[in-house]
C-alpha cells in the first residue's frame, strides 16, 4: 500500500491567510492521521507578487503552530529542490513542457499580446477570454524559424474540443465539464517560468503526492490538470478540495477584514493553540458536541471525508469564546509569559504583574482585554457615587460611608496587609458589628477601583496596590461621599 503524502505549497507572498493555514493544517491531519509523510514546498514561480520576508512568515508560522514538514527546502527528503525557482533553474519543467510538444499534447504560441487581447469577447455581461489555437496549426518550419529569430513564445497545452472530462474530488464526488470549455492553459511563460498550474502537477507528480488538499476555488481548474496527467501516463492524486471562509455576512474573507490572517489574529490577542483549533473546524465537523481539540487530538480523529461542501462562516464570536477556554486553562507561568507584553503596556512600575496576571487569566477572552481589566491599578477611574449602592445587598450611600469611615483606621494599624490578613480584619468588623461580609466589601472594592467589575475582591487589589496607595484611595472615597 502506498504511504499517504501530502504537501503544503504556498507561495511567499504576505502574512498566511487562515485559508492557507487550514490547508496546511488539513494536509497535516491527513498525512498523521494515515501514518504518511507532510512535506512543504514553497511556489515562488510567481517572481512578481514574491514579498521579502515572506519566506520567514512560512517558517515561522508552522513552526510555531507545530505543524512541522517532515521534508522540505530545510529537510531533504531526496525529491528537491523543494523550492519551484531553483527547479525552474534545473530545467525541470521546460524539459517535461518540451516532451509534451514532442508528443503533440503541446504546442508552442508566438501570439503578441495585442492579438490575444482582440480575442476577448463578452458572454453574459463577463469578459471572457479563449485561446483559439491559432499557433497550433504552425509547420515545424514555422515555429523553428520564430524560435531563431527569438520570438518571444509560451508552450501551451492542447485541450480537447470535444467530448468530456471527468473527475472525482473526495468531498465533492465526481464532476464533469465539457471539454471546449476547458482553455489551452499556458504551461511555459514567456520569461521561462512555468505557470502556477503547470508546475503543480509536474512537482506533485515527481514528489510523490498522494493526496492534495486546496481550496474549492480550483475545482474549475482539476480537469486541466488530469488531462496533463493523463497526457503523461500519471497516476492522478486524491483530491480534496475544501469549502470557501466566508465572514459573518457570506462575503469571502480577504484580506480587508483584519482577521484574516494567522498573524492578524495573533496581533489580536489569540493564541495559536485556538486559532488552529478554530480553523480545524472551518469546514469540518468531529462526532459529538465537543469542540476543543488539541493538535495530537485532532491527527488521531481527523477524518477528511467529515468536510462540508457549504461554505465556512469565520465565527469571530466561537472563536473568542474558544480563545477565551484556551486562555482559562492555561497554567500561571504560561499565560504571564503571554500576558507579560500586555501588563507592561498597560500597567505602571512597582506593581505585582504575576498576581495582577494570576486575577484576569479567567475573565479575559483575548490579551488585549486585559486592559479594561487592570487600568484602574495605574489610577481610580472618574466614577459616579451611585455605585455605592447596591440594591441586592440593600447598601446606601450612608451605609457605605459609615463602612469606610469605621474601617480605614481598622486598616491603617494593620501589620501586614495581605489577603488574608485583610479579610481576616474585615471579617472580625462584619461580625462585631452583624453586617454580611459582601456588604463590607462592596464600599472597599469600589473606592479602590472606581468600577463596577474587578478581577477580583476588595482584598485582593488591596494587597496589590499595598497599603500605602489603598489607604489614599479610601480616603478620597470618603471625601467624594462626603460631597455627594
Amino acid at each position: 500500500m502506498t504511504m499517504v503524502k501530502t504537501r503544503f505549497a504556498p507561495s511567499p507572498t504576505g502574512r498566511m491567510h487562515v485559508g492557507n493555514l487550514r490547508t496546511a493544517l488539513y494536509s497535516y491531519l491527513i498525512a498523521k492521521h494515515a501514518g504518511g509523510s507532510f512535506m512543504l514546498r514553497i511556489e515562488d514561480t510567481d517572481q512578481e507578487r514574491f514579498m521579502e520576508g515572506a519566506l520567514d512568515i512560512i517558517y515561522r508560522t508552522l513552526s510555531y503552530t507545530g505543524l512541522v514538514h517532515d521534508e522540505g527546502p530545510d529537510k531533504d527528503g531526496g525529491v528537491g529542490p523543494y523550492v519551484q525557482s531553483e527547479r525552474c533553474r534545473q530545467g525541470i519543467y521546460k524539459k517535461y513542457a518540451e516532451q509534451l510538444v514532442r508528443q503533440g499534447d503541446a504546442y508552442y504560441c508566438f501570439c503578441t499580446k495585442e492579438r490575444l487581447e482582440s480575442l476577448r469577447r463578452t458572454v453574459a455581461g463577463k469578459e471572457i477570454s479563449a485561446y483559439d489555437k491559432h499557433c497550433l496549426h504552425l509547420s515545424k518550419e514555422e515555429i523553428q524559424a520564430k524560435l531563431d529569430a527569438g520570438e518571444p513564445y509560451v508552450i501551451r497545452f492542447n485541450m480537447p474540443l470535444e467530448g468530456t472530462t471527468t473527475f472525482h474530488d473526495e468531498i465533492y464526488g465526481n464532476i464533469t465539464v465539457n471539454n471546449d470549455e476547458l482553455d489551452d492553459l499556458i504551461l511555459i511563460k514567456s520569461d521561462g517560468y512555468p505557470t502556477y498550474n503547470f508546475a503543480n502537477v509536474v512537482d506533485d507528480h515527481l514528489m510523490g503526492i498522494t493526496h492534495v488538499v486546496r481550496g474549492n476555488e480550483y475545482l474549475s481548474s482539476t480537469p486541466k490538470y488530469n488531462r496533463i496527467y493523463e497526457a503523461f501516463g500519471w497516476e492522478i492524486p486524491t483530491y480534496i478540495h475544501c469549502p470557501l471562509i466566508t465572514n459573518e455576512d457570506g462575503q469571502k474573507l480577504s484580506k480587508r477584514s483584519g482577521h484574516s490572517s494567522f498573524e492578524d489574529l495573533l496581533d489580536q490577542g489569540y493564541v495559536k493553540e485556538a486559532i488552529l483549533n478554530f480553523v480545524a473546524l472551518l469546514g469540518w465537523s468531529p462526532a459529538g458536541e465537543r469542540e476543543i481539540y488539541s493538535l495530537p487530538e485532532l491527527v488521531e480523529i481527523f477524518d477528511y471525508t467529515h468536510i462540508n461542501k457549504s461554505p465556512a462562516v469565520f465565527d469571530m464570536t466561537k472563536l473568542k469564546w474558544m480563545n477565551g477556554e484556551y486562555i482559562k486553562a492555561m497554567d500561571e507561568d504560561s499565560f504571564y509569559k503571554l500576558a507579560s507584553p500586555y501588563l507592561d503596556k498597560y500597567l505602571k512600575e512597582g506593581l505585582d504583574k504575576r498576581k495582577i496576571a494570576a486575577m484576569v487569566r479567567t475573565r479575559i477572552s483575548v490579551l488585549p482585554d486585559i486592559e479594561e481589566q487592570v487600568d484602574f491599578f495605574n489610577a481610580v477611574p472618574d466614577y459616579d457615587v451611585s455605585m455605592y449602592i447596591n440594591k441586592k445587598s440593600k447598601s446606601t450611600l450612608e451605609t457605605s460611608r459609615q463602612i469606610l469611615g469605621d474601617v480605614l483606621p481598622l486598616l491603617e494599624a494593620a501589620e501586614s496587609f495581605d489577603n488574608d490578613t485583610l479579610f481576616a480584619i474585615l471579617s472580625d468588623y462584619a461580625k462585631a458589628n452583624e453586617r454580611k461580609i459582601n456588604i463590607v466589601m462592596w464600599p472597599l472594592r469600589t473606592a479602590v477601583s472606581g468600577k463596577m467589575a474587578t478581577p477580583a475582591g476588595a482584598t485582593g487589589l488591596m494587597e496589590v496596590l499595598g497599603k500605602e496607595e489603598s489607604l489614599c484611595r479610601i480616603r478620597a472615597a470618603i471625601a467624594k461621599l462626603d460631597e455627594a
